[in-house]
């Protein structure tokens, strides 16, 4: 039963007191390029726009030019930015911690400018992170290899609009407490950094391979292969039910196992597609921040197996160390390495068996490798410790989000 009050209204997102502004798709889009590690505008890929705000770890940048070829899709002050293609749901707002003063989104998102004398941009922030939210577009999203939430179907999202001052008092409730949960993300992102710092210091800068490390090609030590396409027709006589990895589930040095679907297939392909602990699991692509995302596989879950958007690489372990491996992969030396190769359309790159098989390896010593891999495991439990306390402080804030839009605060 819904609590909320009379001079609260629930209207769509189309009728709502804001526009919905699209990215710029035409033919000045950028290619991969115009990018920069620095420079003039921030061109937010989809790692910048995470499920609780910014994160402005790993940032693109266009040049003055650029910027000005573009038609669309430049942010403002306040405005409130929602990603509508692969990730669907992630959102940010621009306030006054934003240390970036020129900023555009990319082709899987989309802006949306609040009148600000009616409907606050962190009460649309806050309201995007609800369940109310979430709950309504899973139910309208499109896509499954690439989930997408269309403009005009966005437009169908109901939000619950209490007055101005009910929307004020929401909003800093739930940034107090959502302040206890960023604190402790922060100490788990310092985890990740104490990783990529231990890195560089063990096996130097990949890029210029400044320790002058054997360089081999990935399939000269490991095997690699596709996984199963979804949507074979077989005899439900014969075919058994598995758990399989997903590209959702499969994410940049960690694997997110939240919701694991199963698919069925013939036994015979179980043994083909079955995974082995320290399989290194990388995605084929997407947009062009996720190639060369991937995660080494620990058995978590037996049997099980992959699709065919996932690679699976199956090291020589005598000759590379998995984690080393997919740190390697991940790091900006692999990143170059894919976007340079890689198929690509507006907002989508893909790489295919032969790219991957190709890719130049650095193979420092076995026994470095190793100890890296030690370095990982132990920082890992470390963060297990804090991910657990920090669960804790989700649900409460979750519960929070859950009653803030049905007026129960």
């Amino acid at each position: 039963m819904t609590l909320i009050s009379s001079p609260w209204t629930e209207i769509s997102l189309e009728t709502a007191p804001l526009k919905i502004i699209d990215g710029d798709r035409g033919t000045n889009y950028p290619k991969q390029t115009d990018f920069f590690d620095s420079g003039y505008c921030l061109f937010l890929n989809t790692g910048n726009v995470t499920s609780s705000g910014f994160n402005f770890s790993n940032c693109n940048f266009i040049s003055q030019e650029k910027d000005a070829a573009l038609r669309k899709g430049r942010l403002q002050k306040y405005d409130v930015v929602l990603t509508t293609r692969g990730t669907v749901g992630n959102t940010a707002w621009v306030n006054e911690a934003v240390p970036y003063p020129v900023m555009r989104i990319n082709s899987g998102m989309v802006i949306l400018r609040p009148d600000t004398e009616k409907i606050l941009p962190d009460y649309i922030y806050f309201f995007f992170r609800s369940p109310k939210f979430q709950d309504q577009v899973n139910a309208l999203r499109s896509g499954s290899a690439q989930p997408q939430l269309p403009i005009q179907v966005l437009k169908n999202i109901k939000l619950p609009l209490p007055p101005i001052a009910e929307q004020r008092r929401i909003a800093e409730i739930l940034d107090r407490a959502d302040a206890v949960r960023r604190k402790r993300q922060e100490a788990i992102a310092l985890t990740e950094e104490l990783l990529r710092s231990a890195f560089l210091e063990m096996f130097g800068d990949p890029v210029a391979n400044s320790k002058g490390w054997k360089v081999c090609q990935l399939d000269q030590f490991s095997d690699i292969q596709s996984g199963i396409a979804k949507g074979k027709k077989i005899d439900p006589s014969k075919a058994i039910s598995v758990p399989y990895m997903r590209v959702a589930n499969v994410q940049d040095g960690y694997l997110d196992l939240s919701e694991i679907k199963e698919i069925q297939i013939l036994p015979i392909d179980l043994s083909r597609y079955s995974l082995k602990q320290g399989d290194l699991l990388l995605t084929e692509g997407g947009d062009p921040d996720k190639l060369g995302r991937g995660a080494v596989w620990y058995g978590e879950v037996q049997p099980c197996i992959h699709q065919n958007h996932i690679f699976c690489v199956r090291p020589d372990k005598s000759v590379a160390d998995p984690e080393y491996l997919s740190t390697l992969i991940g790091s900006n030396h692999g990143k170059r390495y894919f976007l340079k190769a890689a198929k690509q359309t507006t907002g989508i790159a893909t790489i295919n068996k032969t790219q991957l098989r190709n890719f130049p390896a650095l193979l420092p010593p076995l026994t470095l490798q190793q100890k890296y891999n030690q370095l990982v495991l132990s920082i890992r439990s470390m963060r297990k410790n804090v991910e657990d306390v920090n669960g804790q402080t989700d649900n409460l804030f979750n519960s929070l989000l859950q009653r803030a839009f049905r007026g129960e605060l």
